[in-house]
């Protein structure tokens, strides 16, 4: 069986890492899975870039710009929405010509338009959507927040600021979508249980054909830790863009200070360690702990290392389909403490295997149920690590998710 799987990026992101460990996957199950990208960053010989820089940069840019002209040339929200407008003619690769399956990921900022995928579909060929945040379901938006237009229809985007109506582009855009999906069977894959069920509200999705199959994590790469062997409590949290509003620091932030206010002698000994890019170098101020920030890191070792010295991963994003650090963490023996905004029910087993927090849409009830997480980590045994480790094996070792894969793969081939 040939794969191609498609996605922007082979290391940049969290839908590229995902990506590249689904294709190694399926590679030890025999598959010959490959990757197009238009960002090549490993040395994979299975991963290629999809066309010449040149075409690559013109699709972008050429989408960037009707964009701006969108939006009111607003500079902003320029990259939180994507038309798919433009793209480079994947439909004319080789390893799309010579696969039995495409799988398309996140696919978005000029690298495949819906014109795009429409020709993907003439090839008769199975594909596969799998999706990593809600744009397959909206107009143009990856992440809408508390907006549920897209339950219906699309338009007067608050993404477009001052050029929002109702016959905006989120709005001919989610029409372009319907056209689409009418007429080009895709099999939607939903990496959580969360997006699936955004999937059944969605009035592009609801009646499509959707399976839940996680991300693959690399296990056996992550060993259990130790975590603190000096008395600190050290709670780590890791992202792409740490200060990325989606990502709630200001939350993770604000419940610090309520630990130092109210749980003087946990505080006293916790150590929260971030890594990942930061803009903002005003984003960490106000921390009420002691704090240390490691930067980017990349590859499994070096970040392994930092969850296997730690006892607690939290994550306080406002929304996640699936996060990986709670999982890499979880695998290394720290405790997850997390909001319920999205695939974390999927990870943690409340009060068994970590803490879900309440999300309010008070920021300082919310800040204080995330610290009450904190402080519910701090008190658990070591045998707690066991069962965590068990939980993650079982659920998202990558064996299980390209067999999962696979079994979709040959249902479809069956079929053709």
């Amino acid at each position: 069986m040939k794969v191609v799987i498609i996605n922007k990026s082979d290391e940049t992101g969290g839908a590229a890492v995902v990506s590249l460990r689904l294709m190694d996957a399926l590679r030890r199950e025999g598959v010959d899975a490959r990757m197009l990208v238009v960002e090549k960053c490993t040395d994979s010989p299975y991963v290629e870039r999809a066309a010449s820089p040149r075409a690559i940069r013109r699709a972008f840019l050429a989408e960037r710009l009707k964009i701006f002209m969108a939006n009111g040339m607003n500079r902003t929200d320029l990259f939180k929405v994507d038309t798919a407008s433009d793209g480079i003619k994947l439909w004319s690769h080789r390893w799309v010509r010579e696969a039995d399956i495409v799988c398309l990921n996140w696919v978005n900022q000029g690298m495949l338009s819906l014109e795009g995928i429409r020709k993907l579909g003439e090839l008769g060929k199975p594909i596969f959507q799998t999706m990593h945040d809600l744009w397959c379901m909206t107009g143009i938006c990856h992440h809408p927040g508390d907006c549920i237009r897209f339950r219906e229809k699309c338009g007067d985007c608050k993404f477009l600021g001052r050029m929002k109506k109702p016959g905006d582009v989120s709005f001919t855009v989610h029409e372009a979508k319907k056209r689409l999906y009418a007429d080009v069977p895709i099999h939607f894959v939903a990496v959580s249980n969360w997006l699936a069920g955004k999937c059944r509200e969605s009035s592009l999705l609801r009646n499509m054909d959707i399976s839940v199959i996680p991300n693959a994590f690399p296990i056996d790469e992550f060993e259990e830790g130790r975590g603190s062997r000096d008395g600190k409590f050290r709670v780590v949290m890791g992202a792409a863009r740490l200060d990325d509003p989606i990502k709630g620091l200001p939350l993770l932030i604000e419940a610090t200070n309520i630990l130092e206010n109210e749980y003087p002698e946990l505080a006293a000994r916790m150590e929260l360690i971030t890594f990942g890019t930061v803009k903002n170098p005003d984003a960490f101020e106000g921390i009420g702990v002691a704090h240390k920030h490691l930067g980017r890191l990349s590859g499994t070792e070096s970040v392994s290392g930092v969850y296997r010295s730690a006892d607690c991963v939290v994550s306080s994003s406002l929304f996640e389909t699936l996060p990986g650090t709670l999982i890499e963490g979880q695998a290394c023996g720290c405790v997850p403490v997390s909001f319920n905004r999205g695939g974390q029910p999927d990870i943690i087993d409340h009060l068994r295997t970590g803490y879900i927090a309440d999300f309010s849409n008070d920021a300082t009830e919310s800040a204080r149920n995330l610290a009450e997480g904190l402080v519910w980590a701090s008190e658990q045994p070591s045998g707690i690590k066991r069962e965590m480790r068990a939980a993650v094996e079982s659920r998202f070792s990558p064996h299980s998710v390209a067999t999962a894969y696979l079994a979709l793969f040959q249902y479809a081939l069956a079929g053709k």
